[in-house]
């Protein structure tokens, strides 16, 4: 397929830039952020993103849905990028939605018409340590009548703290590091022995470590099947993974037009620095490096539409690409912007900041380039 968007993906794109900047723009980040707000983003947005239509993107037109792609959500992933918006489009309406996809219809008639309201919020407990590692789960799910009682800590769940249900991923059997064993639930996130503690990320969004203590749940809360979540797992994590990579390129060109902006404006000793042939290598080079991410990126969702058995490998690299490109673009930013670039009066730290939480989030650059080469058996 062709490496930029058709007709109607572009309609989209147009749709999702223009209601980002008018409803969402890094001005409401800075004020959810000053206010402490607890759950880092708005209720009333969530709401107009469903009126948009945006959380049904990946929901099915049978149930509602709009019947999209991963194409289309990148897209709106994107423009949240580009304008730092705070939501829980990424943990729900991508990821939470695919998992609940590869789940049984009473599942997806219980949580699809609440996102698709904008009343539902899902989060995604699956690491265990400071750092992505989803092959070293060993949080216990052990039988218990008809059910399951769910034993453990998880960490830095993004909107842990928020949230109507977390989707847990629990070893019904086996240890840590087995590729069999695994079992994802759905857990209502007021359930008895369930703590959460929350966390504000370096980017100002809010997360929460989890303590599981004897939390019960029936056989109904099963995503898939049991000791066979592996394969619902690896479709959360794609979705998660491609769609963080979307919203990683987003802030990268964010940033990117943001300091070229700048540096036309911004003189030094009379003259304006965007004519500095220096800066003018160093932006050119930067701007290579962002359409290279964007290529890869989308690749990665069309492999994933088209459910090639190679897009986990292109997720991996398109993760690894958008992360190392947007690294780039951040710090790049900050230094031609001199020292303002480091005071929060000016818009490229924010940039910054997010591209460090999305970094971190389902697996940094060393991470998937790491995958990429077990991939390719080294």
């Amino acid at each position: 397929m062709p490496l930029y968007l058709n007709e109607d993906q572009q309609m989209l794109h147009d749709s999702a830039a223009e209601f980002m900047k008018g409803e969402a723009p890094v001005s409401h980040l800075r004020e959810f952020r000053d206010k402490n707000c607890k759950d880092g983003f708005s209720h009333a947005l969530w709401k107009q993103f469903a009126e948009m239509g945006f959380t049904g993107i990946l929901i099915g037109e049978d149930e509602g849905g709009l019947g999209l792609g991963h194409v289309e959500a990148g897209v709106v992933l994107e423009e949240i990028g580009r304008n730092l918006t705070p939501s829980p489009f990424l943990t729900t309406a991508v990821a939470g939605v695919e998992a609940l996809n590869a789940g049984g219809k009473a599942l997806r008639d219980k949580y699809f018409p609440g996102i698709l309201a904008g009343d539902t919020v899902l989060a995604l407990a699956v690491d265990e340590g400071p750092k992505h590692r989803p092959d070293q789960i060993s949080m216990a799910a052990t039988r218990e009548g008809n059910g399951f009682k769910l034993d453990g800590k998880k960490q830095f769940v993004v909107q842990g703290g928020s949230a109507d249900t977390l989707i847990v991923a629990a070893r019904t059997s086996g240890s840590a590091g087995d590729d069999k064993g695994l079992t994802l639930f759905a857990v209502d996130a007021n359930a008895a022995g369930l703590a959460r503690n929350s966390a504000r990320l370096v980017d100002s969004a809010m997360a929460a470590h989890l303590e599981f203590d004897g939390v019960l749940v029936d056989a109904d809360a099963v995503i898939g099947e049991v000791d066979e979540g592996d394969v619902v797992l690896r479709r959360l994590l794609n979705a998660g993974r491609s769609g963080a990579a979307a919203e990683t390129l987003g802030v990268g060109s964010g940033a990117m037009d943001i300091t070229v902006d700048y540096i036309k404006g911004r003189k030094q000793f009379g003259t304006l620095i965007g004519s500095f042939q220096a800066l003018q290598h160093r932006i050119a080079h930067l701007y290579s490096e962002m359409e290279i991410a964007r290529a890869t990126v989308l690749k990665a969702q069309q492999m994933l539409d088209e459910g090639s058995s190679k897009a986990e490998l292109m997720v991996s690299v398109a993760k690894a690409k958008a992360g190392k490109a947007t690294s780039l673009s951040v710090k790049e930013g900050v230094q031609m912007h001199g020292g303002v670039g480091m005071t929060d009066e000016y818009d490229i730290g924010l940039y910054m900041k997010r591209d460090r939480a999305l970094q971190e989030f389902m697996g940094d650059v060393n991470y998937h380039t790491n995958l990429v080469a077990e991939m390719h058996g080294y």
